[in-house]
């Protein structure tokens, strides 16, 4: 069963613009890995520090590499999480894998 994962993150003032550059690299180097069908940024136009990633993978097991990945590591890890307020993940079993 695939799985769905929901991501918002919120900026800290003034880290906006390098946390869209995160995201816009963190895109093609998720969009390339084993496992992963989705994986695509949004950068709310009312709140512009609010951020929303909607990802999904074929299986819990591609989700899991994912995040034990290098690139997860570096970009979202060591940079994105020191430049957010606020962060929410949730996670959901794809019901009708269109």
């Amino acid at each position: 069963m695939s799985l769905a994962v929901a991501v918002t993150w919120h900026a800290r003032p003034g880290t906006e613009e390098r946390l869209e550059g995160i995201l816009t690299e963190m895109s093609a180097l998720t969009r390339a890995e084993p496992g992963c069908l989705i994986y695509q940024p949004h950068r709310s136009l009312d709140s512009p520090g609010v951020f929303f990633i909607y990802e999904r993978f074929v299986d819990e097991a591609a989700f899991n590499a994912h995040l034990a990945g290098e690139d997860y590591r570096r970009l979202v890890l060591d940079e994105a999480v020191a430049l957010l307020e606020h962060r929410e993940r949730s996670l959901y079993a794809v019901l009708d894998p269109a």
